[in-house]
């Protein structure tokens, strides 16, 4: 029987010229020219409070000249092989017990994330109010379930000009029980019960467990692009106004979005939100990772794909590179401030955290590590998201769980499994695919409990 996972998978690869704006506005040319146009003003606006000219270019699979491919030979893909311990404070001071690690570690690589890759959630971000749009009973996979559609509205008064108003549903079983484990996913709308003939969906295999499967949409939270940051979430906190280098990008916005619905979880007894997990596939794995790494409530998290800004190290040469990840079109995805580290004479050598702290930041949490096969993901660095794993795994240790044990990297189709954080490549492209009954089993070890 195969297997269907996920909703809509938006692959992060470069878009051919103009072609991330096909989304938007029916093709129409116009509205295309136009959404183009307040992107470059918005990126030209950015640069120029960074302080810098163009970025380097980011690697082009698909250009004529050959030097701006990506590089995918392990022998070329480590230029800059010491990277940050994540053990080591600022001043130098080796961190030895869990006490120094909460109250200066953690704190220090949260702070070096927000200044530099992800920015900061501003103090004025509003107050979420949830409602039930619709709440249906139906039939999903042979069993009897509610169907919940949820809606989070922000509290617009300081600029109502701007309307923010969160996507959310949630599929749980529908027999008296209280306390579920939710999955969330940052999918898309439409019947959460829809399935393909002849294939199981992630949402059946929860169901089948006894647990809660929720969708949040990310759009409804933030624009994924240039042309949407003085609108959304992000635009809302700013008034309509241009950002600053330090405030937030679309990555950190979709983190704050899932927190706001454990929010909603934590308010109704029919769900146990300290047993909620986050699950995205590539720009949506690196959401997963920034909302674990950010919000300690997120139980465990399903990271799949996620590349750079995600699971794989900035000071590695394989696939994307920052310089893709900074470009205008991806920029909104982190702060202004990164672009520093693409534009010469700054290297990525020269940013002082990198990805491996960011799943550190998500220690002693179950936190799960998937990729793709080595044709359909290569893009997103296979081997640099085991790397960061590997080198995330001593914080693990130092409070107590096990990490992945090793730092050689186990090959497709042979998952360490046994720790509290875990990597797995698998057979399948750039999709969760394949790894869900992996992850789902890990879940049920790590946090439901026997």
């Amino acid at each position: 029987m195969k297997y269907f996972f996920g909703a809509l998978l938006i692959a992060c690869v470069p878009f051919a010229a103009n072609a991330q704006f096909m989304m938007f506005g029916g093709g129409n040319r116009v509205n295309q020219d136009s959404l183009r146009k307040v992107t470059e003003a918005d990126y030209a606006d950015m640069l120029a409070k960074v302080g810098v000219g163009l970025p380097r270019e980011g690697r082009q699979p698909n250009s004529q000249d050959e030097s701006k491919h990506p590089n995918y030979d392990e022998l070329m893909a480590n230029p800059y092989p010491f990277y940050p311990d994540p053990l080591v404070t600022e001043s130098g001071k080796i961190v030895a017990n869990s006490k120094t690690w909460y109250k200066v570690r953690r704190p220090e690589i949260v702070k070096l994330f927000e200044d530099n890759v992800y920015g900061r959630i501003p103090g004025n971000v509003p107050y979420v109010k949830w409602v039930v749009v619709n709440e249906e009973k139906k039939e999903f996979a042979g069993k009897p379930v509610v169907v919940r559609y949820l809606k989070g509205v922000a509290d617009n008064s300081n600029c109502p000009s701007i309307k923010v108003e969160i996507e959310a549903n949630v599929i749980y079983p529908d027999n008296g029980k209280q306390n579920m484990p939710v999955i969330i996913e940052f999918g898309f709308g439409g019947d959460p019960t829809f399935t393909r003939p002849g294939v199981v969906s992630w949402k059946q295999m929860v169901i089948e467990r006894g647990w809660a499967a929720a969708t949040i949409n990310p759009s409804s939270i933030q624009a994924d692009g240039g042309w949407g940051l003085t609108n959304g979430i992000i635009g809302l906190c700013n008034k309509g106004e241009h950002r600053q280098p330090t405030d937030w990008g679309a990555l950190r916005a979709w983190g704050w979005g899932l927190s706001r619905l454990m929010d909603y979880f934590e308010s109704d007894k029919t769900f146990d939100a300290t047993k909620c997990a986050i699950e995205g596939v590539s720009r949506y794995g690196k959401a997963s990772l920034v909302a674990m790494a950010f919000d300690e409530r997120v139980a465990a998290g399903f990271i799949a794909s996620s590349g750079k800004a995600g699971a794989a190290g900035w000071r590695r040469d394989c696939g994307e590179s920052i310089g893709n990840i900074v470009s205008n079109q991806e920029y909104h995805w982190v702060c202004g401030n990164l672009i520093r580290y693409a534009t010469d004479p700054m290297t990525e050598n020269d940013m002082p955290v990198d990805q491996h702290e960011l799943i550190a930041l998500c220690a002693p949490r179950a936190c799960f590590i998937s990729t793709g096969s080595w044709n359909g993901d290569k893009w997103q660095d296979v081997v640099g998201s085991f790397i960061s794993a590997s080198k995330a795994s001593p914080v693990y240790e130092l409070l107590g769980y096990k990490g992945l044990g090793t730092d050689l990297f186990p090959g497709m189709d042979n998952g360490l499994m046994e720790g509290r954080l875990a990597y797995r490549q698998h057979h399948g492209g750039h999709e969760a695919g394949p790894n869900w009954p992996y992850f789902l089993d890990f879940f049920q070890r790590e946090v439901v409990g026997k």
